[in-house]
């Protein structure tokens, strides 16, 4: 089910929310929501629904058994907890990758392989990585295991984050679990924030989507225009597509009562792409940097061992993306600048002109994102030929110019205006989001701040601002409706990784 379709933004969501709150207790509403979660996965994929309960099941056996141990036998319980969850991973999204690769390499042995084919359970990577933290965690005694079968399910499984993220740590939601404040003023912060993502997604992201598609998709050799708008148009789109729907989920949580960690921090603004990745999927940064990049060693070691242990984070990170070379190579060209600009270039970047340095990792990033979006290695080469001229500056493609109309047009430099926030308005909506921190959740919000969403007091003179401003959302919801009533909507790209 997506967050954009009628069926969840008339039915599913409305009567989800109002079954909650008619809900008298706090153990009853999390029973309750983790029914609706494992219903709105098994909405699209119901025979996935059993490697759900399955997941939750073995991590929640795993750290009670875990948690009393100590030495060989809790490490043993937690290397056969991981084997399972990455097992079940590498079993659905890596397979047929591993094959086809396989078959490649010992294909003039005159060996035939077959592909096994197996589907992709929607958001798997994402609930794979939730199970990881907590079993991690759990060995690392940061807390108790957790012998509440069905808090641990709705950790795991809770709809809002479920399929596309922001990664959450079992420590930033435990608490919430068990304790957690509603009010009208922070359902409506929620939906707020939630008609925002929308936007982002349905009247941004979905509207320029045919122009990526356009270049990557049905052109060959794209000439210098085209491989430039082509790139542009997908790295707005991708931002805006990823960053509209943690958006929702971060609307929709506080709906709920949770404050789900924040996931973007206007990224097309950095200056390098240390920056880049301390601003673009945040819990996914953190998440690789505290399970994988530190305990390989971090930057404690001699300067080699911290670059091996940034290219391998990287790679890792680029295969986690998706089970294709071209994810992997997109990893490794991060994971390379990161290299040059912790050996010295970092040092030269803060010495220049501000718009030098950020034209600097504009470039890395939008070439990266060649790559992650070509559907070959030859794909992404032709693009970057194009890109540097290779390929001759002539006319538009025919492809291109069909679906650059007007309107996408428009779109297209709305968002490259709204992603650079050139105004600084970045902090219009913090009191929503930007604030939360990513250990303590809506606790760390200040005092004002807090009595905000509990309750806002508006006095009469300063009316304006806030009618403008649910004006302004109500407008966003109302256009965001009609374009999907209109059936004009996709798929979130993230669902894909």
């Amino acid at each position: 089910m997506l967050f954009s379709s009628i069926t969840f933004l008339f039915f599913f969501l409305p009567a989800s929310v109002v079954l909650y709150v008619l809900t008298p207790t706090l153990l009853l509403k999390n029973l309750v929501l983790l029914a609706l979660s494992l219903l709105f996965y098994a909405w699209g994929e119901p025979a996935f629904v059993a490697v759900m309960i399955g997941v939750i099941l073995v991590n929640f056996i795993a750290a009670c058994l875990m948690d009393p141990l100590s030495g060989r036998p809790r490490q043993a319980v937690l290397a056969i907890a991981i084997v399972i969850d990455l097992g079940v991973l590498g079993l659905f999204k890596y397979a047929d990758f591993a094959v086809l690769t396989l078959a490649k390499a010992t294909q003039p042995l005159g060996l035939r392989l077959l592909s096994p084919g197996f589907p992709w359970p929607l958001g798997i990577s994402f609930f794979t990585f939730h199970c990881l933290s907590y079993l991690i965690d759990v060995y690392r005694r940061r807390f108790p295991a957790n012998r509440r079968l069905w808090e641990v399910g709705l950790y795991i499984a809770l709809f809002p984050q479920l399929v596309a993220g922001p990664i959450v740590r079992y420590k930033v939601i435990a608490g919430q679990i068990r304790k957690r404040r509603h009010s009208l003023g922070r359902a409506s912060a929620g939906m707020r924030m939630f008609v925002i993502g929308l936007a982002q997604k349905v009247l941004i992201a979905d509207m320029i989507s045919a122009l990526p598609s356009a270049v990557f998709d049905h052109t060959a050799r794209p000439a210098l225009l085209d491989a430039w708008i082509g790139d542009l148009a997908y790295s707005l789109q991708i931002y805006f597509d990823f960053a509209g729907y943690s958006n929702m989920a971060i609307g929709l949580g506080l709906v709920f009562g949770f404050s789900l960690p924040r996931n973007f921090n206007l990224p097309y603004q950095s200056q390098s792409i240390t920056e880049f990745w301390r601003r673009w999927h945040i819990t996914l940064s953190s998440w690789f940097r505290d399970y994988l990049y530190i305990p390989l060693g971090g930057n404690r070691g001699a300067p080699f061992q911290t670059y091996r242990n940034l290219v391998i984070v990287f790679l890792l990170c680029g295969l986690w993306h998706g089970a294709r070379w071209t994810f992997v190579l997109w990893g490794a060209w991060h994971g390379g600048f990161l290299v040059i600009e912790r050996a010295g270039l970092s040092r030269r970047l803060t010495a220049l002109p501000a718009p030098l340095a950020w034209a600097y990792a504009a470039l890395v990033v939008m070439f990266g994102w060649v790559l992650f979006r070509a559907p070959s290695l030859a794909g992404a080469l032709d693009v970057w030929r194009g890109m540097v001229g290779l390929n001759g500056a002539g006319e538009m493609g025919p492809a291109l110019a069909a679906a650059l109309q007007p309107a996408e047009a428009a779109i297209l430099g709305l968002g490259a205006v709204l992603a650079l926030d050139p105004l600084g308005r970045r902090n219009r909506h913090r009191a929503l989001t930007t604030e939360v921190d990513d250990a303590k959740g809506l606790e760390t919000l200040a005092p004002k701040t807090l009595a905000a969403l509990d309750g806002p007091k508006v006095r009469s003179a300063g009316l304006l601002r806030p009618l403008a401003d649910w004006g302004g959302t109500a407008a966003m919801l109302g256009l965001s409706v009609l374009q999907v009533s209109g059936g004009a909507f996709s798929p979130f790209l993230y669902f894909r990784f």
